[in-house]
């Protein structure tokens, strides 16, 4: 093991998909909180630019290792950088996921499902099985771990089966995660994100199709907010935990969805 990426607290956190987006707001986040911070995704460049960005606005060590959470591979090397790298783990968010454009569900391509299972469940799956062997090992023991669930962790938008169908699995791997964990010190908790204003949310401002056919625009909310509710769920210790939290636009239309 090497000091790189030490802090005073040695709190070390891995965000997947951390180059843009929601990701990249909570590794931002959790940097100015004093994490040395890792993050993956697939695109070395955008990955590189990121981490000198949030390490050149906080001044705290960011790591970056492109990884395809889908690929078994890549998920054990990236892991067995991080605990060459830092030794331990503190928290792992599984933030990384894809979506394709809404579909039929009869005319789905069987690809495209299997592609949104492999980045959004079984990259999740596979980066928790990681993070379990490194947080059951290392001392002082345990860790956390939070999952992005979404909003369609609870209800779907029209044409959204493969998304769908992986965030409500989300929520039953949090629930095996938090159970299965708690011999070994290790809280899971899922945050259910609705309409925060990324690249991928800016269609919103133009409108998308709601559940009885009409196209509308929808509010959105700063995306700082769920970093800022990541960090609370991070900051707790590892005897209190938040199983499920959700923030969103308060006006978007989810609680009178369909």
């Amino acid at each position: 093991m090497t000091d790189w990426g030490r802090t005073g607290n040695d709190r070390i956190a891995l965000v997947t998909g951390g180059g843009t987006g929601i990701g990249l707001a909570i590794a931002r986040g959790l940097s100015a909180e004093g994490y040395a911070v890792v993050i993956t995704g697939r695109r070395a460049g955008v990955l590189e630019k990121a981490s000198a960005d949030i390490s050149g606005e906080t001044g705290n060590p960011v790591r970056a290792i492109t990884c395809d959470v889908g690929d078994p591979g890549a998920v054990a090397a990236a892991f067995a950088a991080v605990r060459q790298e830092f030794g331990r783990l503190d928290l792992l968010v599984n933030n990384a996921g894809s979506n394709v454009s809404p579909a039929l569900l009869e005319d789905i391509p069987f690809e495209e499902w299997s592609s949104i299972l492999a980045a959004n469940l079984t990259g999740a799956f596979l980066c928790t099985q990681h993070a379990f062997r490194i947080m059951k090992d290392q001392t002082p023991r345990g860790g956390r771990i939070i999952n992005n669930g979404s909003i369609s962790a609870s209800a779907p938008r029209p044409n959204s089966a493969p998304y769908t169908a992986t965030k409500h699995a989300i929520t039953g791997l949090t629930k095996s995660t938090a159970l299965d964990g708690r011999k070994y010190d290790i809280a899971c908790g899922q945050i259910d994100i609705g309409n925060a204003a990324t690249d991928m949310t800016s269609k919103m401002n133009a409108g998308v199709l709601q559940a009885n056919g009409e196209i509308a625009s929808e509010p959105t909310m700063s995306v700082k907010h769920v970093a800022d509710a990541v960090i609370y769920m991070a900051s707790l210790p590892l005897d209190a935990n938040v199983l499920t939290m959700t923030v969103m636009a308060t006006n978007m239309p989810f609680v009178g969805r369909g």
